[in-house]
Parts: C-alpha cells; structure tokens; sequence
C-alpha cells in the first residue's frame, strides 16, 4: 500500500504562533527559526490575518494548533476564532495541548475537536484531563511522538487517534517501536476507534497493519 501523508488531509491554519511548553524534539520551534515568523517562540503571538483563511468555501479539516499549544492561547484570541469557526461550519477545526489541565472550555460546536498529545504512559493522565477540563462533543488524542508502551487506556468519548514516530535527527531520537503502535490500536479497534498511523510508521508496522482512517463528517 502507498500510505497518505496526513498533510494532505489536514491543513495547517495557525491563528497562534509560539508555545511555552519548550519540548526539546519541538518542530515548531525550528520552523520558527528558520521563517523567524516571530521574534521569541516562547512567547506567543496571535496571527490575527490567518483566520481569514477560515472564510474559505471549501470543506477543509483545520488543525489550529501545529504552532502553538491552545492552553497558551489567551481568552480573547480564543473567542475571536471560535465566532469565526461558528460562522463557517463547513469545516473541522482540530486543536491539541499538552496542558489540558489549564484550560476551562465549554463548547457545543459540533466543528471542534480537541486533542491531545501523549507520549508515554506517564503522559496518559492528559486524556483524563482533556475530559474534565474541556466539555465538548469530539475529543482525540495523537500519540506522537511516541516514546515507549502507554499501557491500557481510558479511551471513553475518544473519537479519533493519531499515531506517530519522532522524525528528524535530533541527538537521542526514539524509533517508536511495532508492539507499541499495535498496542494502542488494538484498544483503539475494540472500541470502534478509527485509527490513523502517519506514514512514517509504515516500515515499522508493516502494510497489513497499517491503519489510516478518519472519523465521520472530516473531508476526504
């Protein structure tokens, strides 16, 4: 099988640029470097000309956050996009923090899901935490990059998972490994999960156990 780059499925819009988290095989923060988009990545800006892109007729899935972490995102930048994303319904806006603990959200637009990042299975707790502290109708979680076995997990209301191996050269880089990836989607299958695994693990799992699928209602 040819597997699906998930860039051709999902879109970048970034109404925030800059993360406060600092994780150390941050892409982001290179990208940064390299386009100098702003002058300090740890401090956050709004984008305020992106969510133009927002009025565009075409059904497009959006993830809001590849350069920033929603639970930085101030109240106001966050109102101002949400009224942008309630006018234009004819697309999917995905979000993904790897602090859900410091966000208090309630929404009830069928257009938004939110996510998180989990890494390891110290990092499980994150889905708990998306639940408590977020309220909303779609909720996913990326495991990506993954560093190791996350365990059995607490997958209720989960709508999507996204799987992923670190990519780049970073000194001390992690391969996520088979039994890790197949995991996750074992569980993931059992409670009628789709599964996407990003097409980097395709020579780790093999074409027979590669899983790319999307969630009903997202543009194909």
């Amino acid at each position: 099988m040819e597997a699906v780059n998930i860039g051709k499925l999902i879109k970048s819009l970034n109404p925030v640029c800059g993360c406060t988290v600092g994780c150390s095989y941050c892409y982001a923060r290179k990208i940064n470097q390299r386009f100098k988009i702003i002058p300090d990545f740890s401090v956050p800006q709004f984008m305020e000309n992106s969510i133009k892109r927002i009025g565009m007729r075409k059904p497009t899935n959006f993830l809001m956050t590849s350069m920033s972490d929603f639970s930085d995102w101030k109240e106001s930048w966050r109102r101002e996009v949400f009224d942008k994303m309630r006018e234009n319904p004819q697309h999917r806006y995905l979000f993904l923090t790897k602090r859900p603990e410091r966000i208090s959200l309630e929404s009830d637009l069928d257009t938004f899901w939110m996510g998180v990042t989990v890494t390891s299975k110290a990092e499980v707790k994150r889905i708990d935490d998306m639940r408590k502290h977020v309220r909303t109708k779609h909720y996913f979680v990326t495991f990506e990059p993954l560093f190791g076995d996350v365990g059995d997990v607490d997958l209720d209301k989960v709508d999507w998972i996204v799987i992923g191996t670190e990519t780049g050269n970073r000194k001390g880089k992690i391969t996520s490994e088979k039994e890790w990836i197949l995991h996750i989607a074992r569980q993931a299958k059992k409670k009628h999960i789709p599964v996407f695994m990003k097409d980097t693990l395709l020579n780790i799992v093999g074409e027979d156990s590669m899983l790319q699928e999307l969630p009903h209602g997202f543009v194909k």
